[in-house]
């Protein structure tokens, strides 16, 4: 109810505020050097893929100096890549998809929300999203639909129950290029001016992270604040209230 109430607030305070920008870094735990997201702002959200060999210990890390915590939720995808440990997918019954939600919010019970790791092809199942939604919603999760299909009900799943959710707007680094990260870093900030909010999804790539600390200065030149991922779940919020007209998810 507290937690409800705050977003109430918010969305009501909102619209005196500029654009708002959420850039998570997720698919840590598998390598050493995905440590090197802590150099980073405490502001970016950092996901951890919670059964990965690193996972808690990154995860234990990165909450104690401050940073937003969310579970990276392996699902499985179209093209039938491995999902490692604590992987969900389409062939497990509702008791079995919860018991592995709950198994990830137990290793990393600090977690504020949730988004998914591939899942082209979960992602489009109402039935195993929803027995996703429910746990989430049970311990308090908001949930974060990374999009990587443009079929996706998790979204939809999620509000019809009540989860608190946003949508991934951008990729930024799916060519680690300088050049394309350059591309993909002006339409991020091109989205939050646009919308009045973005979010922007990540990866612990080494080219990224030093991407991102020669860059993350250019926002608030642009007028972009950098924020933690539940500070944007207001605009959602007001969005389905219909509070602010000029705002709007994609």
């Amino acid at each position: 109810m507290r937690y409800l109430l705050g977003l109430l607030l918010a969305a009501g305070m909102f619209t005196a505020q500029g654009a708002q920008l959420a850039i998570i870094i997720d698919d840590i735990g598998y390598r050493q050097t995905d440590e090197d997201v802590l150099s980073l702002p405490k502001d970016i959200t950092l996901s951890v893929i919670p059964l990965s060999p690193l996972g808690v210990e990154l995860a234990g890390k990165a909450h104690k100096q401050g940073y937003e915590i969310m579970l990276h939720l392996p699902m499985q995808a179209l093209n039938g890549k491995p999902l490692g440990k604590g992987g969900l997918t389409k062939d497990m019954s509702e008791q079995e998809i919860k018991r592995k939600v709950d198994d990830a919010i137990v290793r990393i019970p600090y977690a504020k929300g949730a988004n998914n790791h591939m899942g082209s092809l979960l992602t489009q199942m109402d039935s195993h999203m929803l027995w996703v939604m429910e746990r989430l919603k049970q311990n308090n999760l908001y949930f974060v639909d990374s999009l990587t299909t443009g079929h996706s009900k998790a979204a939809n799943q999620a509000e019809a129950i009540g989860v608190p959710m946003l949508k991934r707007h951008v990729f930024l680094d799916n060519d680690t290029s300088k050049k394309a990260l350059e591309k993909q870093f002006r339409i991020m900030m091109e989205q939050a001016h646009q919308q009045g909010f973005a979010v922007a999804i990540a990866h612990p790539h080494p080219a990224t992270v030093r991407f991102l600390k020669a860059n993350l200065p250019r926002l608030a030149q642009e007028g972009i604040t950098l924020v933690p991922t539940s500070h944007l779940l207001p605009y959602r919020l007001a969005q389905q209230q219909g509070t602010s007209p000029a705002v709007r998810l994609r």
